[in-house]
């Protein structure tokens, strides 16, 4: 007699009330952020029209998020996390109250468009050091809030309104800016993270698994970054998606092939900016009910060739439909490797080093996106937009094939 297996529960997570005021709260708070990064890319684009300006937004970012990384971790882990959560969520609203100033009829009038761009990149500077904390608190929260049996259908649902969030704040970003211009665009972000901010205190509290003083600060760090190294699988999933996004951030320069090269103004420019994430968000719903269940390693580095190959043809394309598809695939094949790196880092960490570990998967991961920003502003100004991207899309077939061969454990993964 057959026996029969239980089909794994896709809503299993969202059963559960607290996740979903986690996503939600996340969700708004993601979407507030990503209408923001649309508008400052192309504001500043429009105060400076040089396409390295854009690339400074990222340097901006990445500095402060990249130095700040371990030490947020080792606080993260050694704090109460809803407080500290709902402390990063308020700073981001501060900013976000900040730029609203800066945009206003009054303070152009009395400012120089110079002067507006480095508030502007103040600011940004600013959010980095406040992402530092905020953003791995998210993913440790999220394993305190659902059980073991269920983070691998959490983390998709949680990558799955991460990407949500992105491609609607992405594509809003541009409508609004046409129709509302800068400062209506601001009111509508801080709107969606105030509301964030009321959402995510509905959280319980979270205490800290570590006590303070329990170990020196950089000894606590050390065993942090002890641990991801030791974790093959994870050491090369990251290495993998930090090459990626550093050499294949072609999505820096949209506002540029948006305005100059394919000539399609503000609508074209949300579209464009969105692509991506409408890819991702429709390949993690698939997910979502039909989770890759064998040979995710070698999956993983296909989808990440694909990705390198589709910003390639978006360099090259002139047509706007064939930009907004290549774009729309790239962002399919990334959402592979997002929900396949976002498993590997919940099964695998324990949960009183989940601060330290998504702090070092924040530092590569993450920040590999401003810096990636800005490799793609100086490649741009030395070689030209169209031929940077190429170099990008190629130096990603270069990663993957690098690593086909030189990290066999991850090529050979399965979970």
């Amino acid at each position: 007699m057959a026996i029969e297996t239980k089909k794994p529960d896709p809503y299993a997570a969202m059963r559960i009330a607290e996740f979903r005021n986690l996503v939600l709260g996340r969700f708004l708070f993601i979407m507030g952020l990503r209408m923001m990064s649309t508008l400052v890319g192309w504001w500043i684009y429009n105060l400076t029209n040089a396409p390295i300006a854009i690339g400074i937004v990222g340097l901006s970012e990445f500095i402060p998020a990249f130095s700040f990384a371990l030490y947020a971790g080792h606080i993260i882990d050694i704090s109460e996390k809803r407080k500290l959560l709902l402390r990063g969520v308020s700073l981001y609203l501060l900013a976000v109250l900040i730029l609203l100033a800066l945009s206003t009829s009054f303070s152009a009038a009395r400012l120089h468009s110079h002067l507006i761009a480095l508030g502007i990149y103040a600011v940004i500077f600013c959010t980095g050091i406040i992402r530092s904390f905020a953003g791995p608190s998210f993913n440790v929260i999220l394993a305190q809030v659902v059980p073991k049996m269920s983070l691998q259908n959490a983390t998709t649902w949680n990558q799955g309104a991460w990407l949500s969030a992105s491609v609607s704040g992405h594509a809003l970003g541009g409508f609004l800016i046409a129709g509302l211009g800068n400062t209506g665009t601001l009111i509508i972000i801080s709107g969606l993270i105030g509301s964030a901010m009321l959402i995510l205190t509905q959280l319980k509290a979270k205490p800290a698994l570590n006590e303070r003083g329990e170990k020196r600060t950089w000894d606590s760090v050390k065993e942090g970054i002890h641990f991801v190294f030791r974790t093959k699988e994870l050491l090369g999933a990251i290495s993998l998606d930090l090459f990626a996004v550093l050499f294949g951030g072609a999505v820096a320069m949209v506002p540029v092939f948006a305005r100059d090269i394919l000539k399609v103004g503000p609508q074209g420019f949300g579209f464009l900016n969105g692509a991506s994430d409408m890819g991702s968000i429709c390949i993690v719903i698939l997910l979502t009910f039909f989770p890759i269940r064998r040979k995710q390693g070698r999956k993983l580095l296909f989808a990440v060739a694909g990705f390198g190959s589709c910003i390639i043809i978006f360099a090259l394309s002139k047509l706007f439909w064939l930009s907004f598809g290549a774009l729309m695939l790239s962002g399919m094949l990334d959402g592979i490797s997002v929900v396949t790196r976002g498993t590997i880092m919940q099964m695998k960490t324990p949960d009183n080093m989940r601060g330290r570990v998504m702090s070092v998967n924040s530092m590569f991961i993450n920040s590999s996106n401003e810096l990636g920003q800005f490799e793609s502003g100086v490649a741009a100004r030395i070689m030209g937009v169209i031929p940077s991207v190429v170099f990008g899309g190629c130096m990603t077939l270069v990663v993957v094939l690098t690593t086909w061969f030189k990290a066999p454990t991850l090529k050979n993964m399965e979970y």
